[in-house]
């Protein structure tokens, strides 16, 4: 999936170490949203429903994961 940044708009991105889940220690899952915790409820998400996780492996996994400011970075540029 590809997100178009917005300008003016923030974008956050979490980001969530999956290791524990795939054995790949250089997997992770990378969600991104307005807010950072739009970035983070989305990763919840994926976590319940594409890796079957309950509520405590979630829990457990979010906390290893970390949150990035990212619209200074990716901001569109004025032409």
């Amino acid at each position: 999936m590809v997100q178009e940044v917005t300008r003016d708009e923030p974008l956050y991105s979490c980001i969530v170490p999956l290791n524990s889940l795939t054995g790949n220690q250089e997997e992770e899952l990378t969600t991104f949203g307005t807010s950072a915790q739009k970035a983070i409820t989305q990763a919840e998400q994926i976590l319940a429903n594409n890796y079957c996780c309950d509520a405590a492996k979630i829990q457990k996994l979010m906390k290893l994961s970390r949150i990035e400011y990212l619209s200074p970075w990716c901001s569109p540029s004025e032409i």
